[in-house]
C-alpha cells in the first residue's frame, strides 16, 4: 500500500468524515485507506498491516470498541496504534476506550492540530519500539566475543544503536512521566517497569482548578480554549518545576502537583502556590490575545501526608499515579476555596511540616471536616510570603 511508516487506516461509516480525514492526512504526507465498517476495517488491516488506525466508535454492526478488541487479540495487529475519533463525549465511553487498550480518544469535532501532533508522535514512538524490539532480539549476540576476545565492530555499532534508542524512548517517556516518578516506578531502568511497583513517601499535594472554566469554554471555539489552556498549563508547569515539584496529572482544567523533596516538600508547595499566582497575573495581562474578556482565576488546595507512588492497572494497560488520603484531602481543600472566597487554602498538616514557617503569612479560617471526611481539621488561608532576599518587602498572593 505504501511505506509501512506512514500508512494510516481510517474507519468511519460517514463518507464525509472519511473525506475530510483523508484530505487532512494526505496533505501532511501520509498514505491512507478507508473502511466504512468494522468488518471491512479488520479485513483490510489483516491484509495491509497499517501503521495506525483512526477508528470511529458508533458504526452499524461491529462498533469501534469491538474492532479494537479484535485487533488486540490478533498477534499480528495487537501492537498497532489505535486512536478513537468519536462523537461520544461521556466518561463511560472514554473509559471503555481505555479498557479496550486504545492509544487515545478524541471527541468530535476534533482539533486538527492536536490530532496531527498525536499521529506524528505516536508513529515516531512506534518506530522507536520497533527498532528497540529488533535490537533486543540481536543484543545477546553482541555479548559474544570473537576467538581473539574482541567484539565485532558491527555488533559494537548495534549496541550503540540500542543505547541510542533506549535514550530516545526515555526522553519520550519523560513527556508523560516526570523523572521523580520514573525513579520510583523504574528503579532499574525502563525494563523494570511493572504493575505494582510502588513506594510510600510523605509528600505535599497541590490541587489547582480554574474557576468558571465551563462558562469560558462555552463562550469561545474549542480551538481557542485549547490554545490558551496549553499556554496557561505551560506557565503553571514552570512555576511548579522551579520549586521542586512535578505535575502528576492534568484533569481537564485542573492540575495535580506533587512535592516530595525530603523535609522541604511543604515549603516547596507553598512557594510554588505563590509563584503560580504571580504567573497567573502575568498571563492575565496578555489574555486578550486568547480572546479572553475576563481574567482567569484559580483556586489552590494544599495538604501534606503519606502517599503511595507507583504503577496501577494491568499488565496490558498501566499508569503511574499517586494514591492516598493526602490526594483526596488536597482536592477537597481546593473545592473549599470557593466557599471561603480565597485563592489558596491549606491544612494544618502543611504548616506543621514547614522548616521556616516564619517566611509565610497565614490566616486561620475555620475548623471543619472536608466533604467525605470524618475528622475535622484547621484550615488556613495563605496570604503571602516574607521574601528573605528582600528584607522589608512583602509578597502577597493575588486573589
Amino acid at each position: 500500500m505504501s511505506d509501512g511508516a506512514s500508512y494510516i487506516l481510517l474507519v468511519d461509516d460517514d463518507p464525509s468524515n472519511l473525506f475530510l480525514l483523508e484530505a487532512l492526512l494526505r496533505s501532511h504526507g501520509y498514505s491512507t485507506q478507508s473502511a466504512k465498517s468494522g468488518l471491512e476495517a479488520l479485513a483490510i488491516a489483516r491484509t495491509e498491516q497499517p501503521s495506525m488506525i483512526l477508528l470511529d466508535v458508533m458504526m452499524p454492526g461491529m462498533d469501534g470498541f469491538e474492532v479494537c478488541r479484535e485487533l488486540r487479540a490478533d498477534t499480528q495487529l495487537q501492537a498497532t496504534p489505535v486512536i478513537f475519533l468519536t462523537a461520544l463525549a461521556d466518561e463511560q465511553s472514554h473509559l471503555m476506550g481505555l479498557q479496550v487498550m486504545g492509544d487515545d480518544y478524541f471527541t468530535k469535532p476534533v482539533d486538527q492540530r492536536l490530532l496531527l501532533t498525536k499521529v506524528a508522535s505516536t508513529l515516531q514512538l512506534q518506530q522507536f519500539r520497533d527498532v528497540q524490539g529488533q535490537a533486543n532480539l540481536a543484543k545477546p549476540v553482541s555479548a559474544q566475543p570473537t576467538e581473539n576476545g574482541q567484539v565485532p565492530k558491527e555488533l559494537e555499532h548495534q549496541d550503540e544503536t540500542v543505547e541510542q534508542v533506549s535514550e530516545a524512548l526515555l526522553d519520550k517517556l519523560r513527556l508523560f512521566v516526570p523523572d521523580q516518578l520514573l525513579s520510583r516506578i523504574a528503579p532499574a531502568g525502563l525494563d523494570s517497569i511493572q504493575v505494582g511497583n510502588a513506594t510510600e513517601a510523605e509528600v505535599t499535594i497541590l490541587f489547582s482548578d480554574i474557576r468558571e472554566f465551563t462558562a469560558i469554554a462555552e463562550s469561545q471555539p474549542a480551538s481557542e480554549t485549547f490554545d490558551w489552556l496549553n499556554a496557561f498549563f505551560k506557565r503553571m508547569d514552570e512555576a511548579i518545576k522551579t520549586h521542586h515539584g512535578f505535575i502528576d496529572k492534568y484533569l481537564g482544567d485542573a492540575i495535580m502537583a506533587v512535592f516530595d523533596r525530603p523535609h522541604q516538600h511543604a515549603q516547596d508547595a507553598l512557594t510554588a502556590a505563590i509563584a503560580m499566582q504571580q504567573t497567573l497575573s502575568e498571563f492575565n495581562r496578555g489574555r486578550t490575545r486568547f480572546n479572553l474578556e475576563d481574567p482567569i482565576r484559580i483556586g489552590i488546595g494544599i495538604h501534606t501526608g503519606l502517599a503511595i507512588i507507583g504503577t496501577l492497572g494491568s499488565e496490558q494497560r498501566m499508569d503511574s499515579t499517586v494514591i492516598g488520603d493526602v490526594v483526596n484531602t488536597a482536592a477537597r481543600l481546593e473545592e473549599l476555596t470557593k466557599f471561603y472566597g480565597c485563592s489558596v487554602l491549606l491544612s494544618e498538616s502543611v504548616i506543621d511540616q514547614l522548616q521556616q514557617p516564619e517566611l509565610f503569612n497565614f490566616k486561620w479560617l475555620d475548623c471543619v471536616a472536608p466533604r467525605g471526611k470524618q475528622q475535622q481539621s484547621n484550615l488556613y488561608q495563605l496570604l503571602g510570603m516574607q521574601m528573605p532576599a528582600c528584607p522589608g518587602t512583602h509578597c502577597e498572593v493575588v486573589s
